[in-house]
């Protein structure tokens, strides 16, 4: 079983308008809400995969309901640690400039009593789990070093994924993961520099190995995505799809990952899956996820070269 641990759900609400005028009425062409957070999205991946999946961390009683019915639909067995509040709401608006406009909101804060509440939880089903996968932003009243309280609720033997970045990152990397998935700016940020070129993007992932993670696995968008263990590396590059939506290829990347990663596979299998999940991910139009027959042609299609 994996488990996946979402600190911070949110409700994406995409709107299309003609023209985005300030101060002035504005007319919504079009409009889709999501009830999402990185690590829910991952878990409705693994489901698609027909992997057995957990979900687990923080809900809100006050507009949450939704999300329990999309898990139920797609089949993700789940348990929140339930705060008072709401969840939040992050409006992305498109004009027909294709111009973006966001508008993130914060999540209402969560008690340290509920954190330790979330622990607990963690530590219970970790005990049957092969992989746990932490990934996203943290709530109102949280610091870092969640992360590694996360990490370190769940048994050694436990594999550890971690999409995330700067100090949340770092701070699961002290427990040890045996895998992260930045892409290029999460890497920069995290290492606080900017990288130049495939030498110094292979310097910068070894890096964040030797703080303590066993492969990276590089997304590179459109380019597809590089993996290494300070030995070998490799490079996937992905195919030409109609892209309908950007909206959760990074976790469809990590769910594929992840599912490649229990299952032994080695690292071009990981580097092969991961692009399929993602890559998949973007030819869904008003879905956080990916279909599996869409990610198993996609799969087929994927070469890895060594560099």
């Amino acid at each position: 079983m994996i488990l996946t641990v979402c600190p911070s759900p949110c409700i994406d609400v995409n709107m299309e308008v003609d023209t985005l005028s300030i101060g002035r009425p504005n007319k919504i062409i079009s409009k889709s809400t999501f009830y999402t957070g990185k690590a829910i999205n991952v878990a409705i991946g693994l489901a698609r995969l027909e992997a057995r999946v957990f979900a687990t961390g923080f809900m809100y009683e006050e507009n949450s309901r939704q999300f329990e019915h999309e898990l139920h639909r797609e089949g993700v067995p789940y348990k929140f640690v339930w705060n008072k509040g709401r969840v939040r709401e992050n409006y992305k608006i498109i004009d027909h400039k294709s111009m973006l406009t966001e508008v993130n909101d914060v999540s209402s804060e969560v008690p340290e009593e509920k954190q330790k509440e979330l622990m607990r939880l963690i530590a219970e089903h970790g005990q049957e789990s092969e992989a746990i996968v932490v990934s996203g932003g943290l709530a109102k009243g949280m610091t870092a070093d969640f992360y590694f309280k996360v990490l370190n609720a769940v048994p050694s033997s436990v594999c550890k994924i971690v999409d995330s970045e700067g100090e949340r990152l770092l701070q699961a990397l002290k427990c040890g993961a045996d895998l992260v998935k930045p892409n290029l700016a999460e890497l920069e940020n995290t290492l606080q520099r900017k990288i130049s070129g495939k030498e110094d993007m292979l310097k910068a992932c070894r890096e964040i190995l030797d703080k303590g993670a066993k492969y990276v696995l590089l997304s590179l968008g459109k380019q597809g995505a590089v993996i290494t263990d300070g030995n070998k590396s490799y490079h996937c590059k992905s195919v030409n799809v109609a892209m309908n939506s950007t909206i959760g290829a990074g976790d469809g990347m990590v769910a594929a990952a992840a599912n490649a990663l229990i299952q032994c596979g080695s690292m071009q299998d990981i580097l092969r899956c991961g692009v399929a999940g993602g890559t998949a991910a973007v030819t869904t139009p008003d879905c956080i996820s990916f279909t599996n027959e869409k990610y198993k042609e996609i799969l087929s299609s994927l070469t890895v070269e060594e560099i």
